[in-house]
């Protein structure tokens, strides 16, 4: 059903998609995380014949212009970082809002009481966004959580990933931020995820499905999915090297039509 919906109008259609656990193995180290190649293939050939295909991601936009292989002149292809505060522009530069200066003032100090609370966790400093992992070390995570609720009361957001938290700024985007700015205009729209931070994607759908819109939601099934994403799910896929055989299935029967 996803599959006719976007070969329908596919200049009108968008696919909007996650990165980590979606189209890329959830692993260890977030530094070997690599999108699958049959993905990285079919998002390129969807992007050269979909309205809009972009992936939106807590990444730092390098990582995903890096991983996608984006390039000026290659497919159209988007990719959004730091839940759209960055963004790969078409020769692959990355555009940068920067964090506003006490906001970053508190990340800086959640990364120091971190790194005293919990001193081998892997901590992620991406700019604008924090992102506080304890995967490798499941001991780390009482620690981590405590550091996250007293950056909250200063004033920044927490949210919850897999086996990690990332801090953010108060003001900062979302997922379903990124998908109404680019879904305008559209007919059809679909969104893959498998995390908590897919839901406000998945919000974002509901609202332009009450305007029409044809959306279709996907989740990547996982042992650490939401209940929630799994419940709201027009379709659930078994892991990335399912959603890669379906942006290829996508990608097939788009061109041929």
């Amino acid at each position: 059903m996803a599959v006719a919906r976007l070969a329908v109008e596919p200049a009108s259609a968008g696919l909007f998609t996650d990165y980590d656990g979606s189209i890329a193995e959830i692993v260890a180290d977030p530094a070997l995380a690599a999108a699958l190649p049959g993905a990285v293939r079919a998002l390129h050939a969807l992007a050269g014949i979909l309205g809009i295909v972009a992936v939106i991601s807590g990444r730092p936009a390098g990582f995903l212009a890096e991983h996608l292989e984006i390039a000026e002149g290659r497919s159209g292809l988007r990719a959004y970082g730091l839940y759209g505060l960055e963004s790969v522009q078409v020769d692959g530069t990355v555009l940068a809002v920067p964090a506003a200066g006490p906001q970053r003032v508190a990340l800086l100090e959640a990364i120091v009481a971190a790194r005293r609370a919990a001193p081998e966790a892997l901590i992620e400093d991406k700019g604008a966004i924090v992102s506080l992992h304890w995967r490798a070390r499941p001991g780390d995570e009482p620690a981590l959580r405590a550091v996250a609720e007293r950056a909250a009361a200063d004033g920044l957001v927490v949210k919850e990933g897999r086996q990690l938290l990332e801090l953010a700024l108060a003001s900062g985007p979302d997922k379903g931020t990124v998908v109404r700015g680019l879904a305008n205009g559209l007919r059809a729209v679909c969104s893959i995820g498998d995390d908590v931070g897919d839901l406000s994607a998945f919000d974002a759908l509901d609202d332009l499905e009450s305007g029409g819109v044809v959306a279709t939601r996907i989740a990547v099934m996982s042992h650490e999915a939401p209940a929630d994403l799994l419940s709201r799910a027009d379709l659930v896929l078994r892991d990335p090297a399912d959603v890669a055989a379906f942006l290829a299935e996508i990608a097939e029967a788009v061109g041929a039509g």
